[in-house]
């Protein structure tokens, strides 16, 4: 329960702060269908109408969540993409970043498994390139502009996502232990591919 100290502007951050953290761990380990809103109540001390003053429904409250998860691979992204000294360096730093990242169970599932069908694909897909792919599709367009990587920046920046989301979950399910280690390899391999000699 949250407490009850600090101005009422710091008490209702707080109390979203805490919903979404208790819905979060609730989502990662049952799924969205299988998570009530009674439960996330139950898990934070918190009310109903604590829980419908912040969200619209259980649909608002998975999106913040998303959101949430979406900001934390945006930081580890950028931290990993900002020490790299050229364009394709930071690309694969950022991606290697991304994969660390999002291969959590945690984070793969709601932002990858189950995300796309509580959302609905467009949804998804504009949380997606708001975060992640809009930082990808940016370290494109910067690689080209240097050439760095040569072609259309949006086409490659949708290939190298949709490879990477689909990598991400594959070695998440895989009973390889070594799936994760492959998926980065991968990458940096495919990188290297594509990177324009200097």
């Amino acid at each position: 329960m949250p407490r009850t100290t600090g101005s009422h502007a710091e008490r209702t951050q707080r109390s979203r702060e805490v919903l979404t953290a208790a819905a979060g761990r609730l989502f990662a380990t049952h799924g969205y269908a299988q998570t009530s809103t009674e439960a996330v109540l139950a898990a934070t001390g918190l009310t109903r109408g604590a829980l419908y003053h912040h969200f619209r429904d259980k649909r608002d409250l998975f999106e913040a969540v998303c959101k949430g998860l979406h900001e934390e691979a945006t930081a580890a992204i950028l931290a990993a993409a900002d020490a790299a000294s050229n364009p394709v360096d930071g690309l694969i730093a950022g991606g290697l970043a991304f994969v660390d990242h999002v291969v959590q169970p945690r984070v793969r599932r709601i932002l990858l498994v189950e995300a796309p069908s509580v959302l609905g694909w467009e949804r998804w897909n504009e949380l997606d390139r708001a975060h992640g792919f809009g930082l990808l599709l940016d370290g494109v367009r910067e690689a080209v502009a240097a050439g760095a990587l040569e072609g259309d920046p949006e086409v490659l920046a949708l290939m190298l996502n949709g490879g990477l989301n689909q990598a991400v979950v594959w070695a998440g399910q895989s009973d390889d232990s070594a799936a994760v280690t492959r998926v980065k390899a991968g990458f940096v391999r495919l990188m290297e591919t594509l990177r324009r000699p200097a």
